[in-house]
């Protein structure tokens, strides 16, 4: 989180677009910039689970990251509808997809986006986010900063996401009927590598045409990441809400 905050910085201070994909250490709750946590997720339930948390910097609701790759991108905010933004984003994500073999499209309008709460991030697709045969694939959540943009996501790779409800307070009561979301195992038969997830996507990034596509290494943005860190280190942030 602390990297993508630096990535977001960079790309207001220098104008370039980054696309990056990544995995976690360990099993990791996230929640949204604004959802609800304190009062509704249980400390003790989470660490007897042997799962970190952090908040993100975007929005939406808690995912768990272990069996799933992330996506980030951060680029400079321009005179284009946000949404403009998150389509183009969305129509890459299908295209690397689909270099893996997975037939994923962009969801139609369905009612009203959910507010941040308690319920799976992956219960039920929203209009323009990426499903497979009608299920919810990728997680999406955007967010603008003053002269940027930070859009990033889950890629399901399993569904290991019926493990939060046994993580709040409140139990599994209201999550008992949600549907199944859709994996890459699934979808392909197999559990890709977070690499080869990467690669597929990378390319579907160098296709779009931009002849400048080149690659960031870690040490570029590693200085300014670790400045980030005691933000996501900080519980007070963690539970602000």
């Amino acid at each position: 989180m602390a990297r993508d905050t630096a990535l977001l910085a960079r790309a207001a201070r220098t104008g370039e677009t980054v696309f990056s994909v990544y995995s976690w250490a360990r099993p990791t709750l996230s929640f949204g910039r604004h959802q609800p946590a304190a009062g509704h997720y249980d400390p003790e339930k989470i660490h007897a689970a042997s799962v970190d948390v952090v908040r993100r910097p975007t929005g939406g609701r808690a995912i768990l990251h272990n069996r799933e790759v992330t996506y980030s991108v951060t680029a400079p905010l321009d005179d284009e509808p946000l949404r403009a933004a998150y389509t183009r984003i969305n129509d890459i994500l299908v295209d690397g997809l689909a270099r893996l073999g997975v037939p994923a499209t962009i969801a139609p309008p369905a009612g009203r986006t959910p507010i941040p709460s308690t319920r799976p991030c992956f219960e039920l697709p929203t209009e323009g986010e990426v499903i497979a045969g009608g299920r919810k694939l990728v997680g999406s959540a955007q967010w603008r900063g003053e002269n940027a943009l930070l859009q990033h996501g889950s890629i399901l790779v399993e569904d290991d996401q019926s493990l939060l409800p046994s993580l709040s307070i409140e139990g599994r009561g209201e999550t008992d009927n949600v549907i199944a979301p859709a994996t890459l195992s699934q979808l392909i038969g197999r559990c890709p590598e977070a690499s080869e997830v990467a690669s597929a996507m990378f390319e579907a990034v160098a296709s779009t045409g931009n002849a400048e596509v080149t690659r960031i290494e870690e040490e570029e943005i590693r200085e300014e990441t670790l400045r980030h860190v005691p933000q996501f280190e900080s519980e007070s942030w963690t539970w602000r809400r």
